[in-house]
């Protein structure tokens, strides 16, 4: 069962049936609990038990967290009892952190350092044994996010947010079907406290969430997938490929991995708003950011805030001085690389956004210091030198995110400049394929981006905005073009690999 298919939709429309005929906040979570069973089992079933044991390990040990201590104690003994507690309160949280660690490596890396351990130590048998796990062992759907909130929940009660005594209510927020796959990662107390309230569900309401699913089932099928024909064709083909031909692919890769991620979060949205519930938003036009760090605060949203608030404020953020930043950040982003998939590919990515993020960094820490530099980079030209900078740095980035083998990616480096395609690349790629050419699948990408600029535009700019009766009768058209016009195979999400 996937979503944006007629099974998932017959499944959605009979959990929404029983959900707001069920009466009372705790047989909706059931409702919502057993429809997260089902939907995980219908694509995953041998790893249900793992999911439900990490979880209760979870919920249990927040519990520990919240322990009082004990008020009884003398007053003599009661620094020594505080310091006790509070190694006790540090040993669980990091008891908690090292099980999803522990459960993201033996799944996800632990062939991946296998092998690398294999190569360096020249050990033939540990890269063989690596590489036969990699291909028989296939990690849980959806684990990273799984992990990720579950070490976000386990943080905020030790930071002082309160632990939840209410099973139910934990397991339908880490099992909840819209956002179990990709996301996006939400917080506990959030979500916790929309369970809590009694939901309602209201006609503007209702033509929104229809509206979401309406524009990520466009984005992915009508878009996504088309793109995902170019981008595997040319990347399948890279020693055929020119260097035009290579820089098509990687801005087509470029616009489906947004449209792609994007839309799949549109309608997990759409779906929680038709449960009376709101899932935070994802992406806010990340390819009009006119800087790096800008880029990260509308790309992925969820996760950067993750990174952030778990990762890099540990570390010392930005307190602790300019070179320790400069470190933070790197830490930061190759954790954010590995973190995506086991490849050097993801780590040399990583390594790339933390190198433009430093670098951001050191200029602004120069634009402080030089009024006229601060000044050049708040005008107009300065703010498209900017964007151009930024945009140019993301998509030579994405090479190493498409292609993580290094062997492909330094391939499809090498051939940037100055190299000839293969006579027959141009007939069986496009012409065969498309029945166009590379200067008219070129300008649909730029009609691609003007589209976005104009929606970009009305919503940032001008602060337009469809209203329900418009989105009502537009949702229909979006679903039908959608279904009439996408490939007759549509690819999987391409964050379901994460």
């Amino acid at each position: 069962m996937t979503l944006l298919s007629i099974l998932f939709g017959l499944f959605f429309l009979s959990v929404l049936g029983l959900y707001w005929s069920a009466p009372g906040r705790s047989l909706k979570l059931w409702v919502l609990l057993a429809a997260s069973l089902v939907f995980y089992s219908s694509l995953q079933f041998q790893y249900v038990p793992l999911l439900l044991v990490m979880m209760i390990m979870t919920y249990r040990i927040g519990i520990g967290l919240s322990a009082p201590i004990d008020w009884r104690i003398e007053n003599e003994n009661w620094q020594f009892a505080q310091h006790d507690w509070n190694r006790r309160r540090l040993r669980l949280l990091i008891v908690g952190i090292g099980l999803n660690v522990l459960l993201l490596l033996g799944f996800k890396y632990i062939p991946f350092f296998g092998a690398v351990l294999g190569n360096w130590l020249k050990l033939p048998a540990l890269t063989t044994g690596a590489a036969t796990l990699g291909q028989t062992l296939i990690a849980p759907l959806g684990i990273s996010y799984f992990c990720f909130e579950c070490i976000a929940y386990l943080v905020d009660v030790y930071r002082g947010a309160p632990a939840t005594f209410d099973w139910l209510k934990f397991s339908a927020y880490k099992l909840y079907f819209p956002k179990l796959l990709s996301g996006p990662i939400t917080r506990f107390h959030p979500l916790a406290a929309q369970f809590q309230a009694q939901p309602s569900l209201t006609t503007p309401q209702i033509a929104e969430g229809l509206w979401l699913i309406a524009c990520g089932a466009v984005k992915k099928l009508l878009i996504a997938d088309h793109l995902a024909t170019l981008v595997n064709l040319s990347f399948d083909n890279i020693a055929r490929a020119g260097s035009g031909d290579l820089w098509l692919a990687i801005a087509a890769y470029g616009f489906q991995l947004y449209f792609d991620f994007s839309g799949y979060v549109d309608v997990a949205r759409g779906l929680s708003a038709l449960l009376g519930i709101t899932l935070p938003q994802n992406f806010n036009f990340p390819y009009f950011s006119a800087s790096i760090a800008d880029f990260w605060r509308r790309w992925h949203m969820t996760l950067g805030d993750w990174l952030r608030n778990y990762l890099y404020f540990p570390l010392g953020g930005s307190r602790q001085g300019l070179v320790r930043t400069c470190l933070n950040l790197m830490v930061v982003m190759i954790i954010a690389g590995l973190w995506h998939d086991a490849g050097w590919g993801f780590i040399v990515w990583g390594a790339l956004h933390g190198l433009f993020l430093v670098v951001h960094r050191l200029t602004d820490a120069l634009s402080e210091r030089w009024g006229w530099l601060r000044a050049g980079w708040k005008s107009v030209p300065g703010t498209l030198l900017g964007w151009g900078l930024t945009q140019a740095s993301v998509l030579f980035a994405w090479i190493f995110f498409r292609l993580p083998n290094l062997q492909d990616s330094l391939l499809v480096v090498q051939r940037l400049w100055g190299h000839p395609a293969d006579v027959q690349f141009a007939q069986k790629i496009y012409v065969e394929t498309f029945q166009s050419d590379r200067l008219h699948l070129s300008l649909l990408l730029l009609a691609l981006f003007g589209g976005m600029t104009l929606v970009y535009t009305v919503n940032r700019w001008l602060k337009l905005r469809l209203n329900w009766p418009v989105k009502l009768l537009l949702v229909p058209l979006c679903l039908f073009a959608a279904w009439l016009l996408a490939p007759n195979e549509s690819p999987p999400y391409i964050y379901f690999d994460f």
